[in-house]
């Protein structure tokens, strides 16, 4: 089957622009960078051409004699048969981190080529310019970043009905949702949580593959990120970031989610693991969320960088990292799975509001008395968002951030049906994707 990414309507308006620079295309392995450049050819151009610099290294000759994008496109032609036309060919590179000339070429093709489309893209790109100590055009490419599937994206493969009946209601009335839809949001969800958004994982789970086939998928794309641990890290580092890797679900089911280096390892400090960290969140592999001070703006001026929170770029990657079965994720229930429920649902939360605001989002804590799991900003407000694994809506930490700073808005993610009362929205866990939509009165 073929999943529609939504990063490609992101292309789309590129396409177009006026002022277009090339593309340079980040995000972690195996989440379809190379497919969604290749569709975006095929369904947008008349022609494309892929250029892999990992796969044909003769390729790197091309860009060792020359900076000029005329000739660089006449000796590209030489290892295609589509025709390079300006406006008509979308020209791939494809691990350009292997290239430090192609990757430089995309600055003269921004200042003398404009009319060609180029998208380049590389495994662990912004690790491996680092190591080889490459230059980037800064500012001669726009530089974008593709995740896993949202569960939004999730949903529009799974039930396409379901999907298009939650893009057309009403968002500013808040009503509450048919138990019928609110049963197939549920179901689907459990089924995101268990897949994630990793493309030939939800692939295998959608075309009724078997749980087995879906824990294979994963548990090749983990093996795959510790190789890459020994490929791209310095080796004293590599021992350290698979600690850190591996910590993960530990440091997600205490009650407490801050990022202790001693669950690491006993006896670990901060200028030891600090830069394993750093890796795995250049590498897309982990999203670092710090922790506010106090809610205001800009939310970047009062970041407390000794604290903070590590999620997994993909829960499906998570679950399986923890080792939790499906079963017991797709159960009705299970007394021994509660506090990682939590950090699940936390961390698929987390993958919706990704890009719907501002980037990455903050989390605030009071004294260790309460903690608020993400604030974003919108607009010109700052929206504490609190996240509850179930149909549990109790807990005092929204309270206590709301006596304290007095909110418009506040919002709790649950598994409860959709609900707004005197400044409070109660979002259930699986409409997160759509959250910004909602006109809150």
């Amino acid at each position: 089957m073929e999943l529609k990414r939504d990063i490609l309507d992101v292309f789309k308006v590129w396409k177009d622009q006026e002022n277009r620079k090339p593309i340079l295309l980040q995000g972690a392995r195996q989440i379809g960078k190379s497919w969604a450049m290749e569709q975006f050819g095929r369904t947008c151009f008349f022609h494309w051409a892929r250029f892999d610099f990992a796969e044909t290294t003769e390729l790197a000759s091309v860009f060792e004699g020359t900076k000029d994008p005329e000739r660089i496109v006449k000796e590209l032609s030489l290892f295609t048969s589509q025709p390079l036309i300006p406006g008509k060919t979308l020209i791939i590179f494809d691990e350009v981190q292997e290239c430090e000339g192609a990757l430089n070429s995309l600055k003269y093709f921004c200042e003398r080529a404009p009319e060609y489309h180029i998208i380049a893209a590389g495994s662990l790109l912004g690790i491996a310019v680092k190591r080889k100590k490459m230059t980037v055009p800064v500012g001669k490419v726009d530089i974008m970043r593709m995740r896993p599937l949202t569960f939004r994206e999730f949903l529009r493969a799974a039930d396409e009905t379901t999907f298009e009946w939650v893009e057309r209601m009403d968002k500013a009335r808040f009503e509450k949702l048919p138990e019928i839809m609110l049963s197939r949001l549920k179901l689907e969800y459990k089924r995101y949580l268990v897949s994630g958004g990793m493309p030939e994982a939800v692939k295998a789970l959608l075309e009724n593959k078997g749980m087995d086939a879906v824990d294979k998928v994963l548990q090749d794309i983990l093996d795959l990120y510790d190789i890459d641990f020994s490929k791209y890290a310095e080796p004293r580092e590599i021992p350290r970031i698979r600690a850190v890797w591996h910590s993960l679900p530990s440091q997600l089911a205490k009650e407490n989610r801050k990022f202790l280096y001693k669950v690491v390892k006993t006896g670990a400090r901060a200028r030891e693991y600090e830069n394993a960290v750093l890796w795995l969140n250049e590498a897309g592999m982990v999203h670092q969320i710090f922790r506010i001070t106090k809610p205001a703006f800009p939310l970047s001026a009062y970041v407390d960088t000794t604290a903070f929170k590590i999620y997994a770029c993909d829960c499906g990657l998570l679950r399986r990292l923890a080792r939790l079965s499906p079963e017991v994720i797709l159960s009705e229930n299970s007394i021994y799975y509660t506090e990682f429920k939590g950090a699940l649902a936390e961390n698929a939360v987390l993958q919706g509001l990704i890009g719907q605001f501002y980037d990455i989002p903050y989390y605030w804590t009071s004294e260790g008395k309460a903690e608020v799991e993400f604030i974003v900003e919108k607009g010109k407000e700052i929206l504490p968002i609190e996240v509850k694994a179930e149909d549990n809506d109790g807990g005092k930490s929204l309270s206590v951030y709301n006596e304290k700073f007095k909110p418009a808005h506040r919002i709790r993610c649950s598994g409860k049906n959709l609900q707004y009362n005197d400044g409070l929205f109660s979002c259930p866990n699986p409409l997160v994707p759509w959250l910004a939509q909602f006109d809150l009165p």
